[in-house]
């Protein structure tokens, strides 16, 4: 490997940790999971979603730690080793998750303004209104050539940040700040919560979001929608618990590092979903609306119900307003640090390159990129760029990585390095889950979902897909043909 990465370690196993919590807790669990628990059955969904977490989460989160921590590369250099003419594999799922973190860096930034704006109600009267014109734009083509200037000067910060903190060492670094911001993450979120259970209304909020329909098995929908939630909420085979794995040392103890990881991610998205509706119950009291009327998930939720709740909540709401935009700064820093990552590494390792170079270079294109969604449309082109790179390219190449590293590397010589000092084993059952129950399950979701995309894709939404195909495969081909460095092998 070159000395570069060679170079790269976490200091402790609690820095390996809090960084692969950080990069599981993102925005997903908490402006998704509630609305999708919700909507597939209630108190049902439980029964999916534990069965989703212990048949694919946990043996092919155990197998990427397994791969990054044999190989101790980064994922291009992995599938490389394993035969050259998978390396443009490699490439295209670092590219995707690098897309995803250049959109990502946007979302954080409208929410950085709303945390500098809460304080103050900046959005006044009609936060949809705030949001449309000042922060994220919406639908109207004819506000494409209309720059965002506040989300531009903020996006600028994100990438300053982001730089500041990958362009260290991994301990220095990613392990420094991990250790730091998750704990006050789930702090912050356990303040916002337990006084969400103080609100009148909060059992409303709760019962309406428990309340199990269990017919709602017998579809589907409800299936696909928990094995969906489980993949995305633990960034499960996008190269980033595979990189974060390949800087551990050789007393790590891979399958109990992954329990706690999961279980961590589980605990927090159930618990915020908790405060999500307990928010949303006060809300239908107080303004004698139905709670299914202001039910929502993604940008609506976070950026248009909850500061228009805020806004009812008199002096509460000017302090529960900021925590809450400062959890979801939290939360999306870190994650974005994950998907930053396995390009970063893939590039470092490949062409020798110095850590702060490789960074250095990427943020300024990456930067470039974010200023795409920036525009009066922003909001827009991130939700079809998310819903495309998400369900058409890596939920693919998650069920292509899965068949690599099982069925061509060969599943059963990583037993021995996962279990070696590990309390929780596993064997035979672990094999036959990854090698054929999971290749079918996600080839499934993917099926699914591109049947979906299919039937309900808008004209804009195939350019998209065609443009985003374009650049993966001239990229990835360029990034797998371009010649090395000279390299030290070990």
């Amino acid at each position: 490997m070159s000395e570069n990465y060679k170079k790269q370690k976490w200091g402790s196993s609690l820095s390996f940790l809090m960084a692969m919590i950080g990069a599981a807790v993102g925005l997903g669990n908490i402006w998704r999971f509630s609305y999708v628990l919700y909507s597939n059955g209630g108190g049902a969904f439980f029964i999916p979603y534990l069965i989703a977490i212990f048949l694919m989460a946990i043996p092919f989160l155990i197998l990427e730690y397994g791969i990054g921590f044999s190989f101790r590369r980064s994922f291009a250099r992995i599938l490389e080793k394993i035969n050259p003419k998978l390396e443009f594999i490699g490439w295209a799922l670092a590219l995707l998750v690098f897309i995803v973190c250049c959109y990502y860096l946007v979302i954080i930034s409208w929410d950085f303004i709303y945390l500098v704006a809460s304080p103050f109600s900046v959005w006044g009267s009609d936060p949809a209104n705030f949001f449309l014109t000042s922060v994220g734009g919406g639908f109207d083509f004819n506000g494409i050539t209309r720059i965002i200037v506040p989300t531009v000067i903020c996006v600028v910060v994100m990438w300053v940040i982001l730089w500041f903190v990958s362009h260290k060492s991994v301990e220095d670094g990613i392990g420094k700040v991990s250790k730091i911001l998750i704990p006050l993450l789930f702090i912050i979120m356990a303040i916002i919560v337990i006084f969400s259970f103080t609100l009148p209304g909060h059992e409303l909020g709760i019962n309406v979001l428990l309340h199990p329909n269990w017919s709602s098995l017998t579809k589907v929908d409800i299936w696909i929608s928990a094995f969906a939630q489980v993949i995305f909420s633990l960034s499960m085979g996008q190269a980033v618990a595979l990189t974060y794995a390949s800087y551990l040392d050789e007393d790590s103890k891979l399958n109990d590092n992954v329990l706690i990881v999961v279980a961590s991610n589980s605990c927090f998205e159930i618990f915020t979903s908790l405060g999500v509706f307990s928010i949303l119950g006060f809300m239908s009291l107080k303004a004698g609306v139905p709670i299914q009327q202001l039910i929502a998930e993604g940008t609506s939720l976070m950026f248009i119900v909850f500061p228009t709740i805020f806004d009812t909540m008199g002096v509460f709401g000017k302090i529960l307003g900021p925590l809450f935009f400062l959890a979801i700064l939290f939360a999306g820093i870190t994650s974005a640090v994950g998907f930053f990552e396995p390009i970063s590494a893939s590039l470092s390792d490949k062409f020798n390159l110095s850590r702060k170079k490789t960074v250095t270079i990427l943020c300024i294109i990456g930067f470039c990129i974010s200023l795409i969604f920036t525009s009066g449309i922003g909001s827009y082109l991130v939700g079809i760029v998310d819903e495309v790179v998400n369900e058409f390219g890596i939920l693919l190449l998650i069920a292509i990585q899965c068949i690599i590293f099982t069925w061509i590397y060969g599943i059963d010589r990583l037993i021995p390095i996962v279990n070696r000092n590990s309390w929780f084993k596993v064997g035979k059952l672990w094999t036959v889950i990854l090698k054929y129950i999971l290749p079918i399950v996600l080839f499934v979701i993917w099926g699914w979902g591109i049947i979906e995309l299919y039937f309900n894709a808008k004209p804009l939404e195939g350019i998209v897909i065609i443009l985003i195909i374009i650049f993966i495969i001239i990229a990835s081909l360029l990034l797998t043909k371009f010649s090395k460095k000279p390299q030290v092998e070990t």
